[in-house]
């Protein structure tokens, strides 16, 4: 906010209001943002997972160092949400745990392990035929309510999800955010402070040039003012047991899932010469030969994310969250690190910004497909978001890359066409259903009968 100028009043829909944590971060974002505030409709099949948020949210309102008036309101239909709206925040799970407790269990059964199972392979693709059903409504209605709003979507499969509205409805204003790219630029500058003797660098200051689709994105140039990073990261690699296999009990005794020894990482990057940006458990569901068996998943020094483990986080939630708002456990309004209300405020005129998100090619990368959703760099401006032309994929990656912006654009045209067979030739071509074609068809059967609750007019 510029001088005495009031601040900007919104309306923001929030589609999966109940959400456990990206709702959550952004409320405190909002509360420490003095130049917007309004009032934040949150949407969710569950009206009580979003009434504890509205609860939430008007209570951090209450907390010191608040300096935003926004209101949060539950509401029972999508049209309420989003009628009116400025923005729509898309944070949702496309399905239930259980179902994607099936779509992990059923290709295991089969051989097949994904560490995560929500952006690609079989349960990825299957998780994105549940979410471009969802998405596809959703496009209709934004259309129909507030066709101007800028949509920011966080859901996974990101790339599905955000090609399904525009795919949808090609007028939609509508980018998608994801964090793993930031992790990358942490990973480098904590190799910055290691070996040039430098205080820590912030993540924004290393400069990064991504290309590629999410969770599979790839950086060919790297920087902290001026000196080059990705040399650093050869010369990290080439030092004495930097590069070496893991135990599982080595890896397990770390206690968190999320944590990884970025051996995949830097395996491709021996290699192929460019970093992938995500984490490693991503990375590993993209090329063959990391996940084969759980002894060379902990191997490369990552693990398999349990559904005990979200199940777990999934039941905790609420209690904590009403916890927290009885004054049982400790609460501290900080920033969160996603970069959703910068962008907003960008949007709205308030001072651009670059920062990497999933567009719609339209060339910033010369050889995928275009109208594809790809991720790159973007310049954020008043009503306007900018792909920053990223170059081309080297030949080696592009075999890595292309096969999977081709299968996840048949994943949504096959949710928008209803065709169950062009949904099975995406799985079936996935570079990780390494299986004969009659047991990737019974496989996919199962997988089908297990979605069938979820998959309207397709099964």
């Amino acid at each position: 906010m510029v001088g005495n100028e009031a601040p900007i009043r919104l309306k923001i829909a929030y589609l999966g209001g109940g959400s456990r944590g990206w709702a959550r971060m952004l409320m405190q974002d909002l509360a420490l943002c003095p130049s917007l505030g309004g009032e934040v409709y949150l949407y969710d099949i569950n009206l009580e997972a979003a009434r504890l948020n509205e609860a939430l949210g008007n209570w951090i309102q209450r907390q010191p160092g608040v300096v935003a008036d926004w209101r949060y309101r539950a509401v029972p239909t999508l049209e309420e949400a989003l009628r009116g709206a400025d923005f729509v925040v898309c944070s949702i799970q496309p399905g239930p745990l259980e179902a994607m407790e099936q779509d992990l269990a059923i290709p295991a059964r089969y051989g097949l392990l994904y560490p995560v199972g929500d952006t690609i392979g079989a349960p990825g693709l299957m998780r994105g035929l549940r979410a471009a059903l969802i998405y596809e409504g959703f496009a209709h209605n934004i259309e129909a309510f507030c066709p101007g709003a800028w949509i920011i979507n966080y859901t996974n499969p990101m790339t599905i999800c955000t090609r399904t509205l525009t795919k949808a409805c090609p007028g939609l204003k509508v980018f998608g955010c994801c964090h793993e790219v930031f992790g990358a630029q942490e990973l480098l500058a904590d190799l910055a402070a290691q070996y040039w003797g430098i205080p820590r660098p912030r993540r924004q200051e290393i400069e990064v040039n991504v290309l590629g689709i999410n969770h599979f994105t790839w950086i060919d140039r790297a920087t902290y003012r001026g000196r080059d990073l990705l040399a650093l990261v050869r010369h990290h690699i080439a030092q004495e047991g930097v590069m070496r296999p893991y135990t599982r009990e080595e890896v397990l005794s770390w206690g968190n899932y999320f944590t990884c020894a970025h051996q995949v990482k830097f395996s491709l990057f021996e290699r192929y010469g460019l970093l992938p940006a995500a984490g490693d458990r991503h990375i590993a569901e993209f090329v063959p030969g990391f996940t084969v068996d759980e002894e060379t998943v902990y191997r490369y020094g990552f693990s398999l994310t349990p559904m005990s483990y979200r199940y777990a986080r999934w039941a905790e939630a609420p209690e904590q969250t009403r916890a927290l708002m009885a004054g049982e456990r400790p609460f501290a309004l900080k920033p969160s690190g996603e970069e959703g209300v910068q962008q907003m405020c960008a949007l709205l005129g308030l001072g651009d910004m670059m920062t990497n998100c999933n567009l719609p090619n339209e060339g910033q990368i010369a050889n995928l497909p275009l109208g594809a959703v790809v991720e790159t760099n973007a310049y954020f401006a008043q009503d306007s978001v900018r792909p920053i032309v990223a170059g081309a994929l080297p030949p080696g990656v592009l075999n890595l890359v292309e096969p999977h912006v081709r299968n996840q654009e048949m994943i949504v045209e096959a949710a928008l066409t209803r065709n169950v067979d062009l949904a099975f030739q995406a799985v079936f071509s996935d570079p990780l259903t390494h299986l004969p074609i009659d047991r990737a068809w019974a496989m996919f059967r199962e997988m089908l009968e297990a979605n069938k609750a979820y998959l309207p007019g397709l099964v």
